[in-house]
């Protein structure tokens, strides 16, 4: 048995596996090819967006490096569904389904054939924590390798990303942009192949990936576009061999150091708050203890240092002509809040690539330790008699930490948009979004669209929001998401009523309805669950599995 080939030869080797063998010949894999390590090539291609759409080409380099490093690739397909793209539809209830299906079917598919090692090509927000989950679960040498970001579209003399669109929507219906201008802004904000521009999703979490050790540091900055992207790809096909030759597997990888040094990355980064969810999964699914108040612990003792879009000024392809990730690392590395020791796929340390970094001169995309954005970083946990499981505030990018109003409640996102668009909703309301969540959504829809509807109508620094839903990458405004319980399991989220005074407050944690406990016990006495949307299919198996957003929203059997 060829060295490196652990596994694989219970399919490939000996004369009883004569009939695999001339079905995977029938499929263009000859003696030689069968008797290397075999390496599979997951690939989260589609052609509807453009997060992923540029992976097939993407593919093919990567596949040269594994078979010039003396592997043989077998490529194969998962699904993607675009957050961007569904945003605001009932299609967005799909985004979070998609990762438990994505990581099942890269786990299913690498089980079945028994790859030696893995590599995983993602894209769009849920690709990325499902491959990192799928790698967890199966423990076999792997990679992720991120396809990169989109660049910047250029309208009226500035960079725009698609957030520029979403709040353009709420401008428009406020009658500050003409039909025109939408257009216009709809035609140049997405100029090619890419996963959305600024720290939303997708980078947060392909940065977390790096931070964590799965993906080799630097690799995800290299935007889709950059002619640089097929090197990094044939860079990552050599790399899996050497992760394979010695033995290298996510156990020895993800462990409570990396998880810490993936959140401080996120808090330093201004990142998404979905980075909540998701390090959650892979951690349950690595078998590493993490809750929510690690993240709000990490998250103050980590400066805010890149200032990059939702909140800030920036972009990713900004971050990468900066110095990219490593400069990242290297400046937590110096503020003492990296586990310098913790290993990565490259067999190095991240103390060690952080050394490696190099600062672009005159960049102002990373600010130094001295200057900081912000002492602490962007990611807050409340609880209170609204969420006594927890929610998630993302405080980067906006001065508004604190609020107090009347409750102006609905019971979908539909229904919440459609009061912004109308001009029903006024300066100090908490607009409150329940069953949305995990299991009433089911899949937990991001608010993207409301939120910048809000800040498309000058409402964004003067109300807030909380749902037991989600907010995208690129939400930007006091929005309190994740309240858990939700709302469709009788959470107190689903006791308030229009008026209702809720007080949000991140300087003390708290999140909560001036309404006394016996009223509130009360209400939700008399409270009978809404129908369910889905009675059968992936959606209503879905609801009938997912755990709650303080525990990941996982459908994973491990306690």
């Amino acid at each position: 048995m060829a060295a490196g080939k652990w596994q694989s030869g219970a399919i490939t080797d000996g004369p009883s596996r004569a009939p695999a063998r001339a079905m995977l010949r029938a499929a263009g894999f000859d003696r030689e090819a069968l008797a290397r390590p075999i390496v599979g090539v997951a690939n989260t291609w589609v052609e509807i967006g453009p997060c992923n759409y540029h992976l097939r080409e993407l593919a093919a380099p990567l596949k040269a490096g594994i078979r010039q490093a003396g592997g043989t690739p077998m490529e194969f397909n998962t699904i993607s569904v675009s957050d961007g793209i569904t945003m605001g539809s009932p299609g967005m209830r799909a985004s979070l389904v998609s990762r438990e299906v994505i990581a099942d079917s890269i786990e299913l598919v690498a089980r079945g054939n028994l790859f030696d090692g893995l590599v995983v090509l993602v894209g769009c927000d849920k690709t990325i924590p499902a491959a990192a989950m799928a790698l967890a679960r199966l423990d076999i040498p792997g990679l992720i390798l991120y396809g990169g970001s989109i660049a910047p579209g250029r309208w009226e003399n500035r960079d725009v990303t698609i957030q520029d669109v979403f709040e353009a929507v709420g401008a428009h219906a406020a009658g500050r942009l003409s039909d025109e201008g939408l257009c216009d802004l709809e035609d140049r904000a997405c100029p090619g192949a890419g996963a959305c521009g600024g720290q939303f999703t997708a980078n947060t979490m392909a940065t977390a990936c790096e931070f964590l050790g799965l993906a080799p540091m630097g690799s995800g900055d290299v935007p889709a576009a950059d002619v640089s992207k097929h090197r990094v790809a044939a860079e990552a096909g050599a790399l899996i061999m050497d992760v394979l030759r010695h033995n290298r597997r996510p156990s020895t990888i993800v462990t409570p150091a990396a998880l810490e040094n993936a959140i401080a990355c996120v808090a330093a980064t201004g990142g998404s708050t979905n980075a909540v969810l998701h390090l959650i999964a892979i951690a349950r699914e690595a078998g590493v203890a993490l809750a929510l108040d690690d993240f709000d612990r990490i998250s103050t003792r980590v400066p805010l240092l890149a200032d990059l879009k939702p909140g800030g000024r920036f972009v990713a392809t900004d971050l990468h002509t900066a110095g990219g990730t490593r400069l990242v690392a290297s400046r937590l590395a110096e503020a003492g809040v990296l586990h310098t020791g913790a290993l990565t796929v490259t067999g190095r340390t991240i103390g060690e690539e952080a050394a490696e970094a190099r600062e672009t001169a005159g960049q102002v995309v990373i600010r130094p330790l001295a200057d900081p954005l912000k002492p602490t970083g962007g990611l807050v946990i409340l609880r209170g008699n609204l969420a006594p499981e927890g929610c998630v505030v993302k405080v980067a990018g906006h001065g508004h930490t604190a609020h107090r109003g009347p409750a102006r409640v609905f019971d979908c996102e539909e229904d919440a948009f459609a009061a912004v668009q109308e001009g029903r909703i006024r300066s100090g309301d908490v607009i409150v979004i329940r069953y949305e969540g995990p299991r009433g959504g089911p899949g937990m829809r991001e608010m993207l669209a409301v939120t910048a509807a809000l800040m498309g109508a000058g409402l964004g620094d003067s109300v807030a929001l909380l749902t037991d839903g989600r907010f995208s990458g690129a939400t930007r405004g006091l929005m309190a998401g994740h309240v858990a319980p939700e709302g469709a399991v009788g959470g107190p989220i689903a006791a308030v009523q229009d008026g209702d005074v809720i007080t949000i407050d991140t300087g003390t944690r708290r999140i909560d309805m001036d309404v006394p406990a016996g009223i509130i016990a009360g209400r939700l006495a008399g409270w009978a669950p809404p129908a369910a949307r889905h009675t059968r299919g992936v959606m209503a198996k879905y609801a009938h599995l997912v755990s709650s957003a303080s525990t990941g929203a996982v459908t994973s059997c491990v306690a």
